[in-house]
């Protein structure tokens, strides 16, 4: 099967009339070669979106086979109150303003243990930067979870919390995170990336950490044995240069540390936020961010598509653009994306939906814990 596929790649290459430079980044893709920046640029710029689908499906292949994974999660949002303002959130909220919520120690543990014996394997927390809470809140938060849920992995909040948590704690970035990691923490987020490039980055938010922070950050928590995942915001106020100025990068932290499981491009909506007048890119433009983030960014195992953002439909046909992970069945446990105006208004998705999802965009549906073990074959 591989022969044919490789085959069919040549014959692709061969016939089908494309331009000199895509015909060169075919030959790269199919010998396993490193896309350099301006590569990268030249599939962002090329309008064949079909091409550049064949070409990540190819790499996918080489990546993870016919598998596409899943996990049985549920979210924990503590609170939607934050420290810092970002033009392009939907989710802050004052304290005492419509639509706050700061939930206290028990309720959050009522939250876990209203999934005991559901057959849970990850809790994700993340949320606003509450300005009274430190590392030890957070950290007995897990280290309680843990005991309600002890074969659940913890998968806890972003690069932007943690800078604060652990500066608000007196902790260096290193202390912080293994303490943290004492309490049970497991692996972090990918959230708080945005976009890597200094000036739109202030521009967009400008309050929180800077980019080469939020590196500083997942390369100590790779150090200390903590794995993560990345992001981007894309769709937005950025170019082409600097979505690939970021894969970059990320790709550069990769090769030193091998510590990203997965890659999760994030869409920027509109609703809600001051940045609404920009409107939003196409699903033709989402599918090809998938396809070039998936052929650009060679060492990170996994691209996610993430369905709560997306809608089901879109995430779906990211499959097929190099994506081969749709994350979890969330069962309607976070509003960050429907507050922006996301098609799952309350996303809940069962195993079941999970595997028809997947099976009808025909790849195998494997079930998988945090670290992308597999669970179960289906």
């Amino acid at each position: 099967m591989y022969k044919y596929r490789k085959m069919s790649l040549q014959y692709l290459i061969d016939h089908s009339g494309i331009s000199g430079e895509l015909k060169a980044i075919a030959g790269k893709i199919m010998v396993g070669e490193r896309l350099n920046p301006k590569e990268g640029l030249t599939l962002y710029h090329s309008n064949n979106l079909s091409y550049l689908g064949i070409l990540a499906t190819y790499r996918k292949r080489q990546a993870s086979g016919d598998k596409v994974y899943f996990n049985r999660n549920f979210h924990i949002e503590p609170t939607n109150i934050c420290l810092y303002n970002c033009k392009f959130c939907s989710y802050r909220r004052n304290p005492g303003e419509a639509g706050v919520w700061d939930y206290s120690m028990d309720e959050m543990l009522d939250i876990a243990r209203s999934y005991t014996d559901k057959g849970i394997t990850e809790v994700h927390i993340v949320g606003g930067v509450h300005p009274q809470h430190d590392l030890h809140f957070f950290g007995e938060l897990v280290r309680e979870i843990k005991k309600i849920l002890p074969q659940t992995h913890i998968k806890g909040f972003t690069a932007v919390e943690l800078d604060y948590m652990i500066r608000k704690s007196g902790y260096t970035l290193d202390e912080g995170l293994q303490k943290l990691k004492d309490y049970g923490l497991d692996s972090i987020p990918g959230g708080g990336a945005e976009i890597f490039n200094e000036k739109i980055r202030e521009q967009i938010c400008g309050q929180k950490l800077s980019s080469q922070l939020w590196l500083d950050v997942h390369e100590a928590a790779h150090r200390l044995g903590i794995p993560s995942n990345a992001t981007i915001l894309y769709g937005h106020i950025e170019t082409y240069e600097h979505r690939i100025d970021h894969l970059n990068r990320l790709r550069n932290l990769q090769d030193s540390t091998k510590g990203f499981n997965a890659f999760i491009p994030l869409k920027y909506k509109n609703a809600n936020n001051s940045m609404h007048s920009i409107g939003e890119v196409s699903t033709l433009e989402v599918l090809k961010n998938f396809a070039v983030t998936r052929l650009f960014l060679d060492n990170v195992p996994h691209i996610k598509s993430y369905w709560p953002m997306l809608g089901k439909q879109t995430a779906q046909l990211a499959l097929a653009f190099g994506a081969d992970d749709v994350d979890g069945t969330i069962d309607d446990t976070t509003k960050i994306y429907s507050m922006a105006g996301s098609e799952e208004l309350s996303p809940n998705m069962d195993t079941n939906d999970m595997v028809n999802m997947i099976q009808s965009a025909g790849f195998t549906p494997i079930e998988r814990d945090s670290c992308y073990n597999e669970l179960k074959v289906f």
